[in-house]
Order: structure tokens, then sequence, then C-alpha cells
């Protein structure tokens, strides 16, 4: 691994939380992580189709979708001088339409994914998972790779290996049935967590920390799970109550979910 890059692969604002406190903007934080094999992308945003209208009005509405046609990560890498081809393997945290729709745009890459999450998308049971997917963003047939994320173990956490041990599955079930984190390690030493949609503000890594009224709303709207997904969240509170900066210098473990503005930008310029 030689280097991390932050991108922001789509913008929207949801209009499902009742306008009761909802930031006026959220991102959907990816990662390029450079290999001597080639690029990995962590989750992947909407897709060069979706901004041209393959997600439909219901959803653009629903998620207060900006389709914005310079955000989705093949633009972004083109961007900034990388051959899209090059990317060779995409992880994912769930198959939410704002994560799983820039697949499309990698044909020949391996998408990773826990096995149930797999199974949720193919085989939706429940009517939060016929909303939260649209099977047309992998109507090409992906090259799909599906992991049980247990096994090995990442600090106190269940992990998998996804590519190599350096970027690893670990399960937080609750807002999808297959839903995962995916730890990064940063070429200086110590870890990113992608948390994807575990949590949605940044706040609610605190002590009793908690999400506006408008994004509780939204979350409790959209959750497969909500006891899992309070047990998953207050287990990322305590990794980062204990973990985050007790060495007195940089976090060994830097968390962040795929929504929140503040931890993108604190992130967005830093290239590891």
């Amino acid at each position: 691994m030689t280097r991390i890059h932050h991108l922001n692969c789509a913008s929207f604002t949801p209009n499902l939380g009742l306008g009761l406190g909802l930031p006026r903007r959220l991102v959907s934080h990816c990662l390029v992580v450079e290999r001597d094999d080639g690029l990995t992308l962590v989750d992947s945003g909407f897709g060069t189709a979706d901004t041209h209208g393959r997600i439909g009005r219901r959803y653009a509405w629903a998620l207060g979708a900006r389709l914005d046609p310079a955000e989705p990560a093949a633009i972004q890498l083109e961007a900034r001088g990388f051959d899209p081809r090059d990317v060779r393997d995409i992880v994912l945290t769930h198959l939410d339409l704002d994560h799983a729709g820039g697949i499309s745009d990698f044909p020949a890459a391996r998408i990773h994914v826990s096995a149930s999450e797999h199974a949720a998308g193919m085989t939706p049971r429940r009517r939060r998972e016929r909303f939260g997917y649209v099977t047309s963003q992998w109507a090409h047939g992906p090259n799909w790779t599906m992991h049980e994320p247990h096994g090995d173990r990442w600090l106190d956490f269940d992990a998998v290996q996804a590519v190599g041990d350096d970027v690893l599955l670990i399960p937080l079930e609750g807002h999808t049935r297959g839903h995962c984190g995916v730890a990064v390690r940063r070429p200086g030493g110590g870890w990113f967590l992608h948390a994807g949609d575990a949590y949605f503000a940044a706040g609610e890594k605190l002590p009793a920390g908690r999400a506006p009224i408008g994004l509780r709303a939204f979350q409790s709207a959209i959750q497969v799970d909500g006891p899992a997904r309070r047990r998953n969240q207050e287990r990322l509170r305590s990794l980062h109550a204990g973990l985050a900066g007790t060495s007195g210098g940089p976090a060994p473990v830097t968390i962040f979910c795929a929504h929140d503005v503040s931890e993108f930008e604190a992130l967005a310029d830093q290239t590891e």
C-alpha cells in the first residue's frame, strides 16, 4: 500500500428525516487505496448512470440527491490522473444505492461484500430491503466476491480479510442485514475504520452521543435491525473512547462514517 485518498462520491439531504434537525448536506465518503497491484475502492457512491437518472425520481427525492455528474468515483479518478481501469477491487460496506452505484463504472473489478449482504441484495425479504437496493446498479453482472466476516479478529471485533491483510471487513449489522465496516491499514501506522452507515453523525461516537432528531428518524426509518444497530453503535463508541489518541500522538484508529460532512472534510485534504 502506498497512499490513501478520500473522495465524496454523492451529496444529498434526505427528505425522509421530516425536516427535523437535518444537516444541509450529507456526503458519501469513499476511499481510494493505492496498492502495488492497482487501486482498491472502499464504497463507491453513485455511479455515472445514477447521475443521469438510473435511480429514478422516487429515490432521488427520498435522498434529496444532488446527482452531481462530477462526483462519481470514475470521474474523480480521471481528474486525479488515475485510469479507472486500474481499479482491481471494490470493498462495500453494504449494497444500498448510495454505496454500490459506482460499481458499474468498474466492470472488471472484484466486488467484495459480506455473504449475508449479497443475499439481502439478491433476495430482499423485507420492504426496507426492497427500498434500499437498486438492482439495476448491478445488472452488468459484477464479479462478486462474498465473504463470511468471521474467523479473524481485528481488535475486539470479528473480521475477515477482503484485500490482503490491509483491508478487512468488520461486521456491523443493523442498518442492513449484512452491513460491515471496512478497516484499512494506514501507510504511516494505525488504521482507518470506515463505519459505513453504522452511524450518521460524528457526535454519535461520543459517550451518550446522539444524532440530530431528523437523522435519528431517518436512521430508524431505513434500519433492518434496530437493536443490532444500536449495539454496534455502542461498540464503536467504546472503541473511539478507548483508542483514539490514547498515546498522545495520532489516533491508532480513526473512525468515520459514510455521510458526516465534518468527518469527511477533516480528512479530505489528507493523502497518505
